[in-house]
């Protein structure tokens, strides 16, 4: 694509880079075969291709509309597209910066202003969103039944070891996940105690969810305050900085790129983007032999998009998995989303409910007992849908809590 952008961009960084994203763009339209949304509305303003055009128009035009705003709205942020564009365009990136730039050009209904305000201030703050599902937990039995089921069971995290091994890593605390699956992380400090790594728990939000919503100033003052819990760590040699949740390890990748013209924090940024991976590819080393393998069950295993098109992982949670006895039944349609998104559900309820029909039903045709992920959204999303239990991966590798 040929762009001209408009004199009043002129110096601005950000700019720039979407402007060459944009010129690698050859709008063959391999992209919409792939997008979700495109697939289920037809619209090609509903589709990458059609995203980048107005994104395009916006950076020569200088103008933006509430309708411009709406497409990029729906878009999920899944990143099928990237996997199957021949050019490599880098399209995430080029979402979030279209929408930070044409998020104040445009005002919200009041509705959405107020939802996204609560978003904002509320999900990424750990002492914020425990008590709301602390209430959510109490109120449960008076919700609708669509409803309750949204809310997660208390759960009974179990012994979490101390750190005692040479091998370390860091585990990104988040936000949402301690309240909502505290499980989650337990478990995964079990697992790497077993097989001699030492898991430190340290560091809040990830800052994706503010990035997101185009709240960039936001989401840098949650990664400088994970730089700066994570530093000494990084020092001392930590191998590698780890999420449970797969979005969140996909903008522990990005750090690097986000904090680059940070003088203070550029450098500590790049190592930590060096060091995020998934979990499962740092076990896939390990010998799990020592492991109380939960295979009783057959599993169905859902791939997060991040984990499919951003960290590259999902073989690799396929492969520990597969090497740990676990019996993995067939699925269909793996690189479609689940409709979950982040705060996707939320903001675009009719689509993501649309799309949560269809992967259930890929992720269920086998008839498994149990479904298992890698990302917190994307577990409370399916679990409230789905008949069968939904829960993380790593939980299958785990021996009871108190075992520990």
């Amino acid at each position: 694509m040929q762009t001209r952008i408009h004199e009043k961009f002129a110096g601005n960084a950000e700019v720039a880079i979407a402007d060459a994203i944009v010129r690698s763009c050859v709008h063959c339209g391999f992209c919409n075969a792939t997008c979700p949304t495109y697939q289920d509305l037809g619209d090609e303003r509903d589709g990458p291709r059609g995203r980048i055009y107005l994104i395009k128009q916006f950076l020569q035009d200088g103008e933006s509309s509430e309708t411009a705003r709406r497409h990029l709205d729906r878009c999920l942020t899944c990143r099928s597209c990237e996997t199957t564009c021949p050019s490599g365009v880098d399209y995430g990136r080029l979402a979030d910066i279209g929408r930070k730039l044409v998020e104040p050009r445009a005002r919200r209904p009041l509705r959405e202003r107020v939802l996204r305000w609560l978003l904002l201030n509320i999900t990424p703050y750990p002492r914020r969103v425990a008590p709301f599902f602390a209430f959510a937990r109490l109120c449960r039995a008076l919700f609708p039944s669509g409803l309750r089921r949204q809310v997660p069971a208390r759960q009974d995290v179990g012994a979490v070891p101390v750190s005692r091994h040479e091998r370390e890593i860091i585990l990104l605390r988040g936000c949402v996940q301690p309240a909502a699956t505290p499980q989650t992380n337990a478990a995964a400090a079990r697992v790497l105690d077993r097989v001699g790594v030492s898991a430190v728990e340290a560091g809040d939000c990830c800052g994706a969810l503010s990035y997101h919503l185009a709240d960039h100033g936001r989401a840098r003052h949650f990664i400088r305050r994970n730089l700066d819990a994570w530093r000494s760590n990084i020092e001392h040699g930590a191998e590698a900085v780890v999420s449970m949740s797969s979005g969140c390890t996909t903008m522990l990748q990005e750090y690097g790129d986000i904090m680059r013209d940070d003088p203070d924090y550029a450098g500590l940024a790049m190592e930590v983007a060096g060091r995020a991976r998934d979990l499962s590819e740092v076990l896939l080393d390990e010998d799990l032999s020592t492991l109380d393998i939960d295979a009783s069950r057959r599993t169905a295993l859902h791939c997060p998009c991040t984990l499919m098109h951003a960290i590259g992982a999902h073989e690799s949670v396929r492969r520990v998995l597969e090497n740990s006895g676990v019996e993995l039944a067939a699925t269909t349609d793996d690189h479609m989303c689940c409709g979950s998104a982040g705060t996707y559900s939320i903001l675009q309820p009719g689509m993501s409910r649309r799309l949560l029909e269809r992967k259930i039903a890929a992720l269920t045709g086998a008839n498994p007992e149990r479904i298992v992920t890698a990302n917190i959204g994307c577990q409370l999303h399916i679990g409230s849908r789905a008949a069968v239990p939904v829960q993380h991966w790593i939980e299958l590798l785990d021996a009871a809590p108190g075992d520990a």
